[in-house]
């Protein structure tokens, strides 16, 4: 080696001591001159890279130890002068300047050496006379795969955690959104089955208070068939809901167990903070009362039923048999003679009929609700309540028209609604009119009313002679 390119001759004892302990050390190195030929190759630059010195010095072929193809390697970039900015375009900004070494730089890159990728840390400095001119620059190796690698595999753990977490957490929160919708569904049910419960409280305290036995009995058994199916879903869905509550109670506790065990202080935070806002403990202990306390009101309002039931003597079974109108309407008037003939003169005004395929004391049931309404609508003079009839096709109609105050329009389309009344509580129920509804839909027929405020009522049913399929009516548009 010309070690008059490295140093002066003046310290040419030096340069040979330089010379050696490069040589010889365990550090890969080599060097290059002013003019990219290598100068220095060291054993231990042989070994990492498998070229031997011989075949490198003299030469500029040091790429081949780094590279497939011709390329600089960091050394010659240095040689050539490239600054910090420079030197990041071409190593990807992965470049930066040593921190032990003045005017040296560093890079970590990866090299396919003897066919094995291998990073290298790499640390090239300028080499420079006595008047500061670059006349060379050396470049250390430093195999840092095994570092690499474990960096490597530690930001791969570390990401796969974050994932973990991050879908932890995502569980957690469907989960907790989960809780918290069936909980607004818990509070909605029970809302409705409060409300229910009230209806029904007032509708049985109405119904003791009623005058007339006979009107008693016949709403009794409308009321215990359209209450006794919603009643029973209502109490089969409380019990599967008490068992879903408890589910999830369970799951809770389980969640409550395995906070614990979660690392991230952040989300044991959050889990604290949530069961704390929604006050956990206390919803354990009281959902489960308010669902005993609805069960138990679902019974006794399925005792309630059952008591009307009895009372009324409903037939279970219904057959449809032919009747005669007019008679039917001559029995119900003369029951509910005493609470008319105070109030209204009766005028019958009869055509001829032919006998109809019906449930007779189901339509005396509307005839009598009618007859009663009309009598309740007179004011403090006395009214007429006029009853006609007669044929129309397959069909026959019958018409109450009462003289009494008339109903206002913007309660007429409410009338027909199960629970809705005008009378002060204990006069009226609000099922009358409802059940009637119900009735002539189950004869296939109609119900109007027409109405004037102060002039009187007009209510007119339809119905069809024959009762079957092909006689279906529509009713307010529908089929029925």
């Amino acid at each position: 080696m010309d070690t008059n390119h490295l140093i002066t001759a003046n310290n040419y004892n030096t340069s040979e001591l330089f010379q050696q302990i490069v040589s010889g050390g365990p550090v890969p190195t080599f060097v290059i001159d002013a003019d990219h030929r290598v100068v220095l190759w060291n054993h231990a630059c042989e070994l990492i890279t498998g070229k031997s010195a011989r075949d490198m010095i003299g030469t500029s072929n040091h790429w081949q130890a780094f590279y497939p193809e011709p390329q600089p390697v960091l050394a010659d970039l240095i040689v050539a002068g490239c600054l910090l900015p420079e030197l990041n375009r071409l190593y990807d900004d992965t470049c930066r300047s040593s921190e032990l070494v003045p005017d040296a730089f560093e890079v970590e890159d990866n090299f396919p050496l003897s066919g094995l990728g291998r990073w290298l840390l790499i640390t090239a400095a300028p080499l420079r006379d006595n008047q500061g001119k670059v006349i060379g620059a050396i470049e250390t190796l430093q195999d840092i795969t095994l570092r690499y690698s474990a960096e490597q595999k530690l930001r791969e753990q570390r990401a796969e955690l974050e994932q973990i977490v991050e879908r932890r957490t995502a569980e957690l929160a469907a989960d907790i959104e989960r809780r918290q919708a069936a909980e607004q569904e818990l509070l909605r049910r029970y809302a409705e089955l409060t409300d229910l419960n009230i209806s029904l409280s007032e509708t049985r305290e109405a119904l003791l208070q009623s005058e007339k036995l006979a009107s008693i009995g016949q709403l009794a058994a409308g009321v215990a068939h359209e209450i006794n199916n919603p009643i029973g879903y209502v109490h089969s869905n409380i019990g599967t809901l008490e068992t879903y509550i408890q589910d999830l109670f369970g799951m809770l506790e389980s969640y409550r167990r395995a906070e614990a065990s979660i690392t991230d202080h952040a989300v044991q935070a959050e889990l604290s903070s949530q069961r704390q806002e929604v006050d956990l403990d206390f919803l354990q202990g009281d959902i489960p009362l308010l669902v005993r306390e609805s069960k138990e009101g679902i019974s006794r309002v399925k005792q309630i039923v059952q008591d009307l039931k009895d009372f009324s003597h409903a037939d279970s079974n219904p057959t449809f048999q032919w009747a005669n109108l007019h008679q039917g309407l001559d029995t119900t008037l003369n029951i509910v003679a005493n609470e008319i003939k105070y109030k209204a003169d009766v005028v019958r005004q009869y055509g001829q009929l032919p006998d109809v395929e019906c449930l007779p004391s189901q339509l005396n049931q509307v005839f009598m609700n009618l007859l009663v309404n009309a009598a309740h609508a007179m004011g403090e003079q006395r009214g007429t309540i006029t009853i006609r009839t007669g044929v129309e096709g397959d069909s026959v109609w019958l018409e109450f028209v009462d003289t009494g105050s008339g109903i206002p329009e913007a309660i007429r389309q409410k009338i027909f609604d199960p629970f809705f009344t005008t009378k002060p509580i204990g006069k009226g129920t609000g099922l009358g009119l409802s059940l009637s509804y119900g009735i002539i839909q189950k004869h296939q027929g109609r119900i109007e009313l027409e109405s004037a405020v102060g002039v009187g009522s007009t209510f007119r049913i339809s119905l069809p002679i024959r009762h079957g399929e092909e006689n279906a009516v529509v009713v307010d548009g529908e089929g029925i």
